[in-house]
């Protein structure tokens, strides 16, 4: 049986004796931890072995927890890593300077133990979700981002900060995407939104929309749209592509005939052209063969 990790946690706290505590408790809860007693040590201890979470206690002589956490948000390999600031109770202008600083989350010191174990339950949780999906788009080489409603770059997957690097475009967390991506999100993203930057035909589809973030996938049209790479693959005619690729999004022969325009009858014959073509005997292995397609050709 395969055993699952635990959680690796990193105290950063420059009193030995409440980093020893907590290292305690927090081993004893099932947790594995490791503690550093200023800014510059947890930056080594990160560049050692990246943590699940983060404490990072607000107040430290030198680098202070701020500062830390805000180096920490500097590195890419740790933009889903949650950090949250410990902080003296009646301190309440630290809440403020730890939601500038990047931190998730803030627990008051002297420290609950068990309301800090529930807010880092929730924190690892969200951050292990969110880790998995990223690393299974990652597995895909889908071309996919995160993008708040003003611009600003959440996540990417590594195919999509190289797409947009090539693009001269802003690629890191926190980045802005240009005013034109702005304006697109506020308006008409139902519609892709085409870009043309240091010769690369760039063109952006809203996969999912939410109040807080949108998520899109990118595509480079100097390599032909998803109709033409289809088309050449399989020797396939303009409809018999455009047939394949709706296949491909999972649509029924109906819906199909309403988007092309063309009867029920038709989009059938076309139907035995593509199998025949392809070389499959049904509509889902033409649709999978149809996604191992486009798929593998933007995993460049």
């Amino acid at each position: 049986m395969t055993m699952t990790p635990k959680p690796a946690i990193l105290i950063v706290d420059d009193s030995p004796e409440t980093a020893a505590m907590l290292k305690d408790a927090v081993s004893f809860h099932g947790f594995a931890a490791e503690a550093a007693h200023s800014g510059l040590e947890a930056l080594k201890a990160i560049g050692r072995a990246l943590p699940d979470m983060v404490l990072m206690d607000a107040r430290m002589p030198g680098i202070n927890g701020f500062e830390t956490t805000e180096m920490v948000r500097a590195d890419p390999r740790l933009q889903h890593v949650p950090v949250m600031i410990m902080t003296g109770a009646n301190e309440s202008e630290h809440v403020v300077h730890a939601f500038a600083s990047g931190a998730v989350d803030f627990i008051a010191k002297p420290i609950n133990l068990d309301e800090l174990f529930a807010r880092m339950n929730v924190h690892l949780g969200q951050f292990h979700r969110q880790r998995s999906a990223q690393k299974a788009l990652d597995a895909t080489g889908r071309h996919i981002l995160s993008v708040s409603p003003h611009g600003a770059i959440h996540w990417t997957t590594r195919q999509a900060a190289e797409l947009l690097e090539r693009a001269g475009l802003p690629n890191g967390e926190n980045q802005r995407l240009p005013v034109a991506v702005v304006e697109w999100l506020a308006e008409e993203n139902d519609k892709p939104l085409s870009l043309k930057q240091s010769g690369i035909a760039l063109e952006m589809r809203v996969v999912e929309a939410g109040s807080d973030q949108f998520l899109i996938r990118l595509l480079d049209r100097s390599r032909g749209t998803d109709e033409e790479r289809l088309g050449q693959t399989f020797d396939l005619t303009v409809r018999e592509a455009q047939v394949l690729l709706w296949i491909a999004h999972g649509k029924s022969n109906k819906e199909i005939g309403d988007i092309l325009e063309m009867s029920h009858r038709t989009v059938n014959k076309h139907l035995e052209q593509i199998f025949a073509k392809l070389g499959v005997e049904n509509r889902t292995a033409a649709a999978t063969t149809a996604v191992r397609v486009l798929w593998a050709d933007e995993a460049y």
